[in-house]
């Protein structure tokens, strides 16, 4: 039984109870609207019409009902196939009661009549993926009125001449640095190069280099620094020099005593008109000049200096003691020049020879050690898969239900002759190819349809005539692999690869191949392509590699 005392308690704890229970309310009430009031993002999508006729455009509209903080992806890519995206217009945006309406327009198109289905197109919001409705088109063909249209036969294919824009190119890129390679030998070798100073007094008649060196000798330091061995090695040198070249004897290898003979010799027979005196003192000079070299004598500065005049008086004597040089020796002399100026420049060709030999080996090492051997080969001699990977690669489509694939060369259609049961079977057959399996790269693109529009492709029946017809060519042990492919746009297919003996014809040379076949299809058609090339040609590979990358295929009729 409750008393007096305890009744105040219970009415404040049921006041306190009221309070939260109508606070939580609130706040359930309040959440429960911020919960409403986000609704659910809606896609949908729609097209202008369900009919065309072929090259028309259907307009493709997707629109999408967000808000403002959501993140919407639309479709990118050949994301519409059968059907090609020609054009995608930019998003257009609008606001209606605070949520925004995304617009984006495609154009599509059809370049084969039938009747295709647009699948469902994927639209990512916050990463959450909303698919849009399928739609079912019909293509029609254009009627063409043959009474009044005339018609004409399909035109045979025709050969087209090869650009040859990169290999002129390449010639006038190679022409351009030969011609600055030249040039600039050229010039290195027929260039007026400044003389020096002493290359200027090297090209003096004896005579007045004699006299310059002299005076350079007297304007020199040695007698102030003590070195009176270099200041007489320099003076008997430039004496000696100059009797070699303009006396004709034999001075810079004799001794002084068979110098001073051979001169007394020429005084002699009338040859040299010099005076005893003057023979005594240039004797008397050459044995001083000895003393100082040999037993480390050290004269006074002004015998020294004096002898370096006698030296001079001895020159200028001699130059008039000799006879006046006749044609003959101007003859002589002019000669000498032009051979000495020949011999200067021979040695620049062999200069310039050397470097750009120098240059061409460095280059040639440099290269070969960072890119290998093979690579440097093939680029300067050529190989024939490394100029298909440089090649100008297109994109084309190819038969009906139709591949499209990216290749460095155009594929030629192909007329394939059916066996007979085939033939019942097959509706059409639509081959394009490029090279032969007996070359270092083939590819073969094929479509067929089959007269049973519900007929399921027959993939091991196809595979098992692929490879008849490889080892009809000659490939021997052949090893199979099988793996699933997928192209770009999601179309699954099959991809059968392996290698195997190609022995080439009319010899005993035995080449690995590789091979890679990827089979495609549905009710009532089958999608091949067929890939060979040789095994370790790194350049192939690539080449298949991004052929494989590239295909893509119809998946319906």
């Amino acid at each position: 039984m409750m008393n007096k005392k305890s009744r105040p308690f219970l009415i404040k704890s049921k006041g306190v109870l009221f309070y939260r229970t109508t606070l939580l309310l609130v706040c359930f009430l309040f959440t429960s609207f911020a919960l409403f009031s986000q609704k659910t993002p809606s896609v949908k999508a729609e097209i202008d019409t369900t009919s065309i006729k072929i090259g028309q455009q259907i307009n493709y509209k997707i629109t999408v009902e967000a808000d403002s903080l959501d993140i919407v992806n639309f479709p990118e890519d050949q994301t519409f196939s059968p059907l090609e995206m020609v054009e995608a217009l930019t998003i257009d945006t609008t606001i209606s009661n605070n949520r925004l309406i995304l617009q984006r327009i495609y154009a599509l198109t059809q370049f084969d009549s039938g009747a295709y289905t647009i699948p469902q197109q994927r639209i990512a919001i916050n990463e959450q993926a909303f698919l849009t409705d399928s739609f079912r088109i019909k293509v029609a063909d254009v009627a063409v009125d043959t009474t009044k249209q005339k018609m004409y036969d399909i035109k045979p294919l025709l050969e087209v001449e090869k650009s040859r824009a990169k290999l002129w190119w390449t010639i006038l890129c190679v022409l351009i640095g030969v011609l600055a390679i030249g040039a600039l030998a050229y010039w290195y070798i027929n260039r007026e190069k400044p003389l020096t100073e002493d290359e200027k007094i090297a090209l003096l008649p004896p005579y007045d280099r004699a006299l310059i060196q002299l005076k350079e000798l007297e304007n020199s330091k040695y007698l102030i620094q003590d070195e009176h061995k270099k200041y007489y090695s320099e003076l008997t040198k430039i004496v000696r020099s100059y009797l070699e070249e303009e006396v004709h004897v034999s001075a810079l290898e004799s001794t002084t005593d068979q110098l001073i003979l051979r001169l007394e010799l020429l005084k002699d027979a009338g040859e040299l008109d010099l005076q005893d005196e003057t023979l005594q003192h240039f004797k008397k000079v050459l044995q001083t000049a000895d003393l100082v070299k040999f037993a480390k004598s050290k004269p006074a500065n002004a015998i020294a200096e004096q002898d370096r005049k006698l030296v001079e008086d001895i020159v200028v004597k001699t130059k008039e003691a000799l006879p006046e040089p006749t044609e003959e020796d101007l003859l002589e002399n002019e000669a000498y020049l032009e051979e000495l100026a020949e011999k200067k420049k021979r040695k620049r060709i062999y200069i310039a020879a050397a470097a750009l030999g120098f240059l061409i080996a460095f280059g040639t090492v440099f290269s070969i050690t960072y890119f290998g051997f093979k690579k440097v080969k093939d680029t300067i001699f050529g190989y024939p898969t490394k100029e298909l990977l440089e090649n100008e690669w297109v994109k084309s489509s190819y038969g009906f239900p139709s591949i499209e694939i990216e290749t460095p060369e155009v594929l030629v259609r192909k007329e394939i002759e059916l066996p007979e049961e085939a033939k019942e079977l097959i509706k059409k057959n639509q081959t394009f190819t490029y090279g032969s399996y007996l070359g270092l790269f083939s590819m073969t693109a094929s479509s067929t349809t089959y007269k049973d529009a519900e007929a399921e492709p027959q993939f091991e029946a196809a595979l098992a005539g692929m490879l008849g017809t490889m080892e009809a060519a000659g490939l021997k042990n052949i090893i199979t692999k099988q793996d699933e492919f997928t192209t770009n746009s999601g179309v699954e297919g099959l991809k059968v690869y392996g290698s195997g003996q190609m022995q080439l014809p009319d010899s005993n040379i035995n080449r690995k191949m590789e091979y890679a076949i990827l089979l495609f299809g549905g009710k009532g058609f089958i999608q091949q392509v067929v890939l060979t090339w040789e095994s370790g040609d790194e350049y192939a590979e690539k080449i298949v590699e991004r052929i494989l990358a590239s295909v893509d295929v119809k998946a319906v009729v």
